[in-house]
């Protein structure tokens, strides 16, 4: 199938492609040749979001489209019990899928999962994967330039979010003092894809070196996310105190972690029984800071299960955030 830059949009359900692309403003060609690094910067830092899990119902409907939309790998299959497929990169783990068939699906009004960003490593992979969802028509639901990072938003078949994007290299954001500048503008597509083949698909798989970005999560008061991931687990604030939503991260990334209230404000306790995000996990780069961690939930009289290589906690609306580096 031969495409245009103008009609690849259409192509992925947005209507019009001129509208997507009024008032970007940043262009891009000079940053497209810089080399990538052979990981993303995001996982370099102290800690980073490693894995995370989706409960789910259709298993095999979801494992296809993970497949298919972004190329990712089977890591692992339970063969006997079909209740669980680990899916990947490169040989690295990144997505479980766990099966929870009579689940309830999960409402946008209560605490649970945002969206799962998928770090791309670099605007050349972006591209040849915009060329592939246009061809084979997965639908899209988004598009910004955040100033940090270039960025498309898509919908899972049971309606977890999901964001692919790309990091402009660091040196280049601005910070004010511990403030990183990041905004929602429109994303020039056409830039983007001028810089690969736009008449054949040749995103066949996932690049060895994506990774999971960040975690963005839907919660029910602000304060008590700041405290749990910020004066608790140690995260740094990105973006300053704002009345609707956080943004936190480790060793100067704009964020491994974000949240908001935008349709969740006053949300109790998560519902097990229903689909949506499973785990997350944190990776500590080094193994005396997840333990420090670790006292440090003791004396707060924190409760929290130890496993041989891992600390599963949960934050306050039952969201289970696995700490790993052990």
């Amino acid at each position: 199938m031969t495409i245009t830059r103008r009609n690849a949009l259409k192509l992925t359900g947005v209507v019009s492609a001129t509208a997507a692309l009024n008032g970007a403003l940043l262009a891009e060609g000079t940053i497209a040749a810089m080399a990538a690094p052979a990981l993303p910067f995001a996982v370099t830092t102290p800690v980073h979001v490693d894995q995370a899990a989706l409960r789910v119902r259709d298993l095999k409907s979801m494992t296809a489209y993970y497949q298919g939309m972004l190329g990712l790998e089977i890591i692992e299959q339970h063969d006997v019990s079909g209740d669980r497929v680990v899916l990947g990169a490169g040989g690295s783990p990144l997505l479980h899928l766990v099966r929870s068939a009579e689940a309830a699906f999960e409402t946008p009004g209560s605490a649970g999962l945002f969206h799962i960003a998928y770090l791309m490593p670099d605007r050349g992979d972006l591209a040849r994967w915009l060329v592939h969802v246009a061809q084979r028509q997965f639908p899209i639901t988004g598009f910004a330039d955040h100033s940090v990072s270039e960025a498309v938003y898509l919908t899972d078949p049971e309606g977890n979010g999901v964001e692919v994007y790309w990091d402009r290299p660091h040196e280049m954001w601005t910070w004010e003092g511990e403030v990183v500048t990041m905004g929602t503008n429109a994303l020039d597509v056409d830039d983007i894809v001028a810089t690969t083949d736009i008449n054949r698909d040749t995103y066949t798989k996932a690049p060895a070196n994506l990774r999971i970005g960040h975690i963005h999560l839907r919660v029910g008061e602000i304060d008590k996310a700041r405290a749990f991931y910020g004066d608790l687990i140690g995260l740094s604030s990105t973006r300053g105190t704002r009345d609707d939503s956080g943004f936190f991260s480790s060793g100067h990334y704009h964020h491994h972690l974000a949240f908001n209230t935008w349709q969740s404000a006053g949300a109790g306790m998560r519902e097990e029984t229903q689909t949506g995000l499973d785990w997350f996990s944190l990776e500590f780069a080094e193994k005396s800071d997840l333990l420090a961690l670790k006292d440090k939930l003791k004396q707060a009289s924190v409760s929290f299960t130890r496993a041989v290589d891992h600390i599963d906690i949960l934050d306050p609306w039952g969201t289970n955030v696995r700490l790993t580096g052990l």
